[in-house]
């Protein structure tokens, strides 16, 4: 989901000891070219899924197979005589899959020059043992900042995989998607840009296990989906996007694979074409193994995307999928808007609605997994087992506050999770109100912190809750800020923002919990904390006893403000 955005030069990346990863290096060749002399995107895809494999392979021991592909962002073009450099690495196994990391770069050996093409992830399983029975995967052990990072929040993009088609039904359900007006003069019939087209799976096309080899589906995928998108531009588009998409079943040598892409919805400058894939053999029915939906462009001589021509779709199937195109262009604007960007990038107080929730919620729990894994963090203070760190970074201060406490992690979870009790041991929650629940794992609040030069300040704020994914991982609560329009500012309140807070509580053993307190300090919290972090206030110390008291105190007492799921 964390799309990968072009960059004029490679960032410089950590040397690593991860005995998973695989580096691939090609020179492109005019026989991998399309006219223009450009990197198919077929057999980039078909390099991606090679190197992916090998990596998952070399971790799991056994043979494996991409279960699915999270979405791909192409941010430039790469040209013949060019050097394609693919770098694959596991970054977390769960039970029986694991999710792989590739980043492409592409090099050119005349200018030496590097930049990043794009960021992609793939979900690998294991093939069944001889026995049939499954491969239980050995955990990964992240040796850098980095791969501490991508190790964490490969647990909350797992999550986003497992909701993706729940997402579209929300999206699909909002009435602003039912009032979509299709009468369109001088469109063109969505009928015209049919394509349907078979291809024999021969032992070229086929993996090491003799299966069609996923790199090959989506080449032909991406090849009658360019010429849907051709057809209705009569010109040669380019490929943009490929939304997330999942293998629903093998295929073998001998099978046929029936291939058919229609262009779903023209917009302004993009079009989305959506391809399903179906394999056969001899007689027998026809199996539905893959579906994907890509969105293109036609770029002028200037590079810039040129306006298309509008779609008129098909009577009913044509309609949904009009619709639905619609809703994927919504999801794709939220990721690009909240989770690809940097969390000092994007306005802190993103506005919240059904529609854009779920990539809220992820970039909640991500920023404070990603805040909670750096490496460089300075311990300012320490009183009676209370640690108070501090992390500058360029136009933020971040600090973190932990101490071990007498309570299991699973009740301190409980206890904290609910914000309303805040109050009770946090001096800074003057009044907390729950505005909604929004999920079974996310909530809306607005807190109202004391005042400071005579005007109250109030927070609308997001909490996002986890447990564990797996043993030796930490209960999350992430906190942001968050806009509503049903609780604009106002005159009596001072409305501040929290760019990233929380915390993470681990069990440490014999019931004891390490409950760390993370803030990316905004200009709005500063005030409230810098006589902390300077050193002239133990007013940290006092609040975090106060919290352990009130844990402690509660460790045994039934609690129903709260209802927790462990």
């Amino acid at each position: 989901y964390l799309l990968g955005e072009e960059e004029e030069e490679e960032d410089e990346e950590e040397e690593t000891v991860n005995s998973t990863e695989v580096k691939m290096s090609q020179i492109v060749m005019p026989c991998h070219s399309n006219h223009r002399q450009e990197l198919s995107v077929g057999q980039l895809l078909k390099w991606i899924d090679c190197t992916a494999c090998l990596s998952a392979e070399r971790h799991a021991g056994y043979p494996c197979v991409t279960a699915s592909m999270d979405d791909i962002h192409f941010g430039r073009t790469i040209r013949v005589g060019q050097v394609v450099n693919i770098k694959a690495k596991v970054n977390r196994a769960f039970n029986s899959s694991m999710e792989v990391g590739i980043v492409v770069s592409c090099e050119d050996l005349f200018s030496d020059r590097r930049w990043r093409v794009c960021r992609a992830y793939a979900t690998f399983v294991t093939q069944r043992t001889k026995t049939g029975n499954k491969v239980l995967l050995k955990p990964i052990t992240a040796h850098t900042q980095q791969e501490q990072v991508e190790y964490s929040v490969a647990a909350e993009r797992r999550r986003m995989r497992m909701i993706h088609d729940d997402i579209i039904k929300d999206l699909l359900s909002a009435t602003s998607f039912q009032q979509c007006s299709l009468a369109v003069d001088n469109a063109v019939a969505a009928e015209r840009t049919k394509v349907e087209s078979v291809e024999l799976v021969l032992p070229p096309h086929a993996n090491h296990q003799v299966n069609t080899f996923g790199g090959q589906i989506m080449a032909w995928m991406v090849n009658v989906a360019t010429i849907a998108a051709s057809r209705l531009c009569q010109a040669m588009p380019t490929l943009r996007t490929i939304d997330m998409f999942t293998f629903r079943g093998p295929s073998q040598v001998g099978d046929r694979i029936l291939l058919r892409a229609i262009v779903n919805n023209a917009f302004k400058n993009s079009m989305e074409v959506g391809v399903r894939a179906e394999a056969y053999a001899g007689e027998g029915p026809n199996r539905h193994i893959n579906s994907a939906f890509m969105t293109f462009e036609v770029l002028d001589e200037c590079g810039t995307p040129r306006t298309l021509p509008r779609i008129r779709p098909e009577p009913l199937e044509g309609r949904r999928r009009y619709e639905e195109a619609i809703a994927r262009k919504k999801i794709r604007l939220d990721r690009k808007y909240i989770i690809s960007c940097k969390q000092t990038e994007v306005p802190r107080s993103v506005p919240c609605d059904p529609r854009n929730q779920v990539y809220l919620s992820y970039n909640n729990v991500s920023a404070l997994k990603t805040l909670a894994a750096r490496n460089n963090w300075l311990l300012s203070s320490e009183k009676d087992k209370v640690h108070l760190y501090t992390l500058e970074q360029k136009s933020t201060l971040c600090f973190r506050v932990e101490a071990e406490v007498d309570v299991p992690a699973h009740r301190a979870f409980c206890l904290l999770a609910e914000l309303r009790n805040r109050t009770n041991w946090d001096k800074h929650y003057k009044d907390c109100e729950l505005i909604r629940r929004i999920g079974d794992d996310d909530f809306l609040y607005r807190v109202v912190a004391p005042s400071r030069g005579g005007i109250l300040q109030d927070f609308i704020l997001l909490a996002s809750r986890r447990k564990p994914c797996c043993k030796g991982d930490p209960y999350i609560i992430a906190l942001r800020s968050v806009s509503l329009p049903t609780h604009p500012p106002t005159e009596e309140y001072n409305r501040g923002e929290v760019m990233c807070a929380g915390f993470t509580i681990l069990e440490t053993g014999n019931n004891m919990s390490l409950i760390s307190y993370y803030n990316q300090a905004s200009p709005e919290v500063l005030p409230y904390i810098s006589t902390d972090i300077a050193g002239l206030s133990s007013s940290f110390y006092h609040t975090f006893c106060s919290c352990s008291q009130y844990l402690v105190k509660n460790r045994e007492e039934p609690f129903t403000s709260v209802k927790c799921r462990v």
